[in-house]
Formats: structure tokens, sequence, C-alpha cells
């Protein structure tokens, strides 16, 4: 299967400038490709992963993959698919922006192997020092307005109410003059990107037949949505993160193990590197029995263990399993914090649990998982309570300082799945 095919199969391709042409120069020999990264956050989120997924799919295949942090375009701000104008960062904030942002590139790509290692650029590079003169007479004069004013990205924001600064107008020639650059110093050949950066793309491919009178091209993939076609990756408390520190391992596994059942098919073609004899498997096991639940754990399992590593992954799993009532045996200290950082915490006196110890039933009106003492005894003689994941059914079991998690922690459940965390202070 070629990489074009590969692509095609997963879902892969929106639009190529052109395919046929594509296929055969990608078949005769190693070429390199890139793609660009949005660096106005600290962090990259889930739905960047396809557009690096993308290069590690092409490096997979021999060809050699450019990843493009945009340090001088990130201070503009692309205007595609955005309905405002964005706030423009500092110098500062875009050099710490990507340090974080190499970091999470390099868990995909493969920057060490002998034949096509990949390469990190920064745009800032080579576009900082032009002046503005220069760049107008070099670049500017190969660009019609009435193009630009005819691509989407553009047109949708001068029809809305914001319209749209002179600043992100001028982005596109600012993304063409990176492909020419790279086709010129590093022969790059192929850009690629999501849908919405058809209009940028092209521009690239247009200039670079206009300056260098070479061939190149450009590839989209679909922007990746929701069942019900709202964005992928954002959640009631936000985006879902590739940085660990904003979204732990164990959100993260949450995230996609919570996938909707429709969406899991595709996502594992999108989001993952494992083969089509493996995801038409899982796929056959999804349709025959989709409450087992397998495709949504390989699909987990993998896209966690790709961007946070096999053992953040397996302390994910860990933790999930916890969550769902699984025993406490040898569980970390720093794994249980990824757990208590998903149940409401509540304080409590240390002295009330230490020495005699306090009455399960006050402990569980305490933490508010029951409203009275009478509901507490009825449920704990109903066995609908479990302290530190192991059911309790006494009505006159007390609560003392050895039933402390690390010496500070009491995990009170309530049914499957109603938690409540105390901290003894």
């Amino acid at each position: 299967m070629t990489i074009i095919d590969e692509l095609k199969w997963r879902g892969l391709v929106a639009d190529c400038t052109d395919f046929e042409a594509l296929g055969q120069r990608l078949s005769v020999g190693q070429a390199s490709l890139y793609c660009g990264f949005d660096p106005t956050g600290d962090s990259l989120h889930v739905g960047n992963l396809v557009g690096q997924l993308m290069l590690r799919r092409f490096q997979l295949h021999g060809h050699r993959p450019i990843a493009l942090a945009g340090g001088a375009t990130g201070m503009i701000g692309d205007p595609s698919g955005k309905s405002a104008e964005r706030n423009l960062l500092s110098r500062e904030q875009l050099d710490r922006n990507l340090s974080s942002i190499k970091d999470q590139l390099s868990r995909i790509l493969d920057f060490d192997c002998k034949e096509n290692p990949a390469v990190m650029v920064d745009n800032a590079s080579w576009t900082v020092g032009i002046g503005y003169l220069d760049f107008l007479r070099d670049i500017g004069k190969y660009f019609s307005v009435n193009m630009m004013i005819a691509k989407d990205s553009v047109r949708s924001r001068m029809e809305g109410d914001s319209g749209i600064s002179y600043t992100e107008f001028s982005y596109m020639l600012l993304q063409a003059h990176d492909f020419y650059h790279l086709r010129k110093a590093q022969n790059c050949e192929l850009q690629i990107g999501g849908s919405d950066q058809w209009g940028n793309i092209t521009a690239g491919t247009d200039l670079i037949r206009k300056k260098l009178g070479l061939t190149s091209w450009g590839l989209t993939f679909p922007l990746i949505t929701k069942a019900d076609g709202t964005k992928f990756g954002k959640t009631e408390d936000g985006a879902v993160w590739l940085d660990a520190k904003k979204t732990s391992p164990y959100r993260f596994y949450q995230f996609f193990i919570n996938s909707e059942d429709s969406m899991v098919p595709a996502y594992l073609r999108k989001f993952t590197l494992l083969s089509p004899t493996q995801i038409e498997e899982l796929d056959a096991k999804h349709l025959a029995n989709p409450a087992a639940r397998e495709a949504h754990k390989a699909l987990a399992r993998e896209v966690t263990t790709l961007v946070h590593g096999k053992s953040a992954c397996d302390d994910a799993i860990r933790a999930s399993e916890i969550m769902f009532g699984g025993g406490l045996e040898g569980i970390t200290e720093q794994l249980f914090g990824d757990v208590a950082g998903e149940i409401p915490t509540k304080a409590i006196e240390r002295s009330k649990v230490e020495g005699a110890g306090t009455a399960l039933i006050d402990v569980l009106v305490h933490s508010g998982l029951c409203p009275s003492r009478g509901q507490a005894r009825k449920d704990l003689e109903g066995g609908g309570i479990y302290l530190n994941n192991q059911r309790i059914s006494e009505a006159a079991r007390t609560v003392t300082g050895s039933d402390l998690l690390f010496g500070k922690y009491l995990l009170l459940r309530k049914g499957k799945r109603t938690y409540t965390l105390l901290k003894a202070e």
C-alpha cells in the first residue's frame, strides 16, 4: 500500500493539487514535506495530532518530515477558521511556547534515524531579518489582491462583523514564503495541513512556480469533528492538551476511551499507527459487541502511549481501573494523585481519624456522600458504601489513622461511581 493509498484508506485526504503527479513523485524516491504548527499557546492539543501523525506516516514510508514551528507567523496569527482577530504575542511568549511544542513534536517524530530523520525549523530564522520593502518587492508582487480575497479563509472574515486586519490578511503571504524558502533551501516539495489551510498552501505552490519554476504539491486532511459536527478535542473543562501538566495522562486516556461509539473506527484510523489489518479486526469486534469496548481501549491505549509513553499510559489504565472500583494494592502516591485530581476533595481534621477514630457513619455525612446518619446507616447495611475501594457493610465501623492512604487520604465511594476524597489536615 502506497502512502497515498494509506491516507485515503484512513480518511486523511481532503484535497490535493495533483494526486496523480504527487503519487508518481512519491513512488520514485525520498521526498521532503512539511507541516506547520501554531505556537500561540504553550502546548499543542489533540487536534494537532493529525498533522504530527501525518508527518510520521510519511516518515515510515521513507520520506523526510519537516516540522515547522511558526515563530514568525505566530506573531501575527492565521485567520483561517477564526472569526475574530487573535491577540498578538511577544517574542518572549513565543520563545517559551516554541520550547514546549518542540518537546511534544519529538515524541511522535523520529529525529535520530539515519535514513530520513525528521527536521524541526522555526520560520523566524529566515523571516525576521527581511525588510518590509524587500518583502513587498520580492514576494508581494506575485500576489493578486483579487486572488487573496477569493480565498475562503479571507472571504469569510471579510463578510463577518469584525472584518480582517491587514496584519492577518498578510498571513497568507508569509506562509507562502515559508513554502518557497523550504523548497529552495531544503528541497521540500510538499506541504500538508488541515483543510482550512488549502488557500495558504496553494498560495505557496503558486509562488514556487512563479519564482523558481519548480513543481510542488499541497495535500490537506479533513478537520476532525465529533459525531454531532462540533469541534474535536474540546470538553466541558476546555481543550485536551498534549502537555501532561495541562491535561493529565489519566484524563487524556479517558477522553479517548469515552469516544462516541460511532466515531471509534474513524479515530482508530486517524489517531493511531495500527495497521489496516489490526484496525479492521478491531472494527469487527466493535461491530459485534460494542459494549466490550475493545476498540475504545485500543484507541485510548495507542494514542496515550504515543503522546505520553508506555509507563504513563500504564498508570492511566491503572488509575481508570481504580475509578471503576479496582484494588489499591501497590499503587504509588504519584498515581493516586492523578486519581485524586479527578475526585471532589474535602478536608477532615486529622485528630478525628487518629487515636480512637470516628464512626464511618459520621465520616460519610461529613464527606457529603450521605445527607444524614440515618441514610448513611441504610447505605452501609445495603452494601453501597466503599472505603478505599473495599465494600463496608458494618454500620459500627470506625475510621482510624490506619485507614489513611499515604498517611493522609480516605477514598470514599457510594454506588458505582460517586466518589469523594477526604484529606486529613
